[in-house]
């Protein structure tokens, strides 16, 4: 019998104007008071809406500032001097101040309330938080969101790359689904049922939109709800696996080898494509969404270099050496790098 118990979210606003709506969504859940983090110049963009709609729904604000650091010390900083009675810290913004809070919540057992302002990655909706840690980005454990909102107003502001860097993201569920399972045929690792369908339906959901354009709302609601879907079938699964295979290894790789790494959901998305080819795998619908949304076009202006990627398999295993996805296997690896040096797409993408 498994008698898990799961925490998802009390609630999930996907929504034109959420952000004005905020203080409503907490005071229906029973909070009275909260910190706010806001991401790097968001105060001005939208702390007046923010704390407008906390003050009118009777929510007091204990503490607002921003933040533009992820590293390790600041972070634990910040939560030692976090005021006591804060019940709930809202973080605002992008990855960066989404982690802090988030990592600051889990040092001091509080909920976190997560709005993102873009949708770079599933990272809103995860129990990981990506903070520097001896110069270097790694995940480390959080709380997932006990509530979400987004404001799709917003999300259609962001730069077009946070939104191409969301949807390398989610296609990556595809390829990660298939490494978890060749996992659990190698005797490493025991599919959870129910976590692998909530990822697969997030992705073939998202797969299967009709849109004209990335920045139709039903394009953007259906992405984001595919992301936070994303972090529920984590938090089922009781690891990353459902959402994170081979594809994330070559990202986590690139992180710690890269003075200046690409956006996360970039370099996944670009190892997704890989990771489809070798895994034979769904490649043909990654290739179109990849190609439809504009994603290639996009990759295509970053001056990206095959040897990084190519260097980034062969550290693959390192990244994760518990788990045995597709690239812990030389073979594999060898026909990732292949993959790079004959895709003709790819010859258009790297140097």
């Amino acid at each position: 019998m498994n008698n898990t118990l799961i925490s998802i979210p009390e609630f999930l606003r996907i929504e034109a104007g959420a952000l004005s709506k905020l203080g409503e969504y907490l005071k229906d859940t029973g909070f009275t008071n909260a910190a706010v983090f806001f991401g790097n110049g968001l105060i001005d963009m939208f702390g007046d809406t923010v704390l407008k709609s906390l003050n009118s729904a009777g929510i007091d604000v204990l503490q607002y500032m921003e933040l533009d650091s992820v590293e390790m010390d600041d972070v634990t900083r910040l939560a030692i001097n976090l005021p006591d009675k804060v019940q709930t810290v809202i973080g605002l913004g992008g990855g960066k101040v989404i982690d802090a809070a988030k990592y600051t919540c889990f040092l001091k057992n509080l909920p976190f309330i997560s709005v993102p302002t873009s949708s770079s990655t599933d990272g809103f909706a995860s129990a990981t938080a990506s903070l520097i840690v001896g110069g270097r980005r790694s995940s480390m454990p959080a709380k997932i969101a006990y509530g979400i909102a987004i404001d799709t107003d917003v999300i259609k502001t962001a730069p077009e790359c946070f939104l191409f860097s969301g949807i390398g993201d989610m296609l990556s569920k595809i390829t990660a689904n298939f490494d978890w399972r060749y996992e659990e045929s190698c005797g490493v690792s025991k599919v959870n049922d129910f976590a692998m369908m909530i990822a697969k339906k997030s992705v073939n959901s998202f797969v299967r939109t009709p849109y004209k354009s990335v920045k139709d709302d039903l394009f953007l609601r259906e992405l984001m709800d595919s992301l936070a879907m994303s972090g529920i079938a984590n938090e089922i699964a009781g690891s990353s696996a459902p959402t994170s295979g081979s594809e994330h290894l070559i990202s986590h790789a690139l992180d710690k080898m890269l003075e200046k790494p690409q956006l996360h959901g970039i370099q996944v998305g670009i190892a997704t494509y890989i990771m489809s080819i070798v895994q034979d795998h769904r490649y043909e619908r990654v290739r179109k969404v990849l190609s439809d949304t504009g994603f290639f076009d996009h990759v295509k202006t970053l001056g990206l270099n095959a040897d990084d990627y190519c260097n980034a398999i062969d550290k693959a295993p390192s990244m994760k050496p518990h788990r045995h996805v597709y690239l812990h296997e030389e073979k594999f690896r060898e026909k990732a790098k292949e993959v790079i040096r004959t895709d003709s797409i790819l010859k258009e993408i790297f140097r």
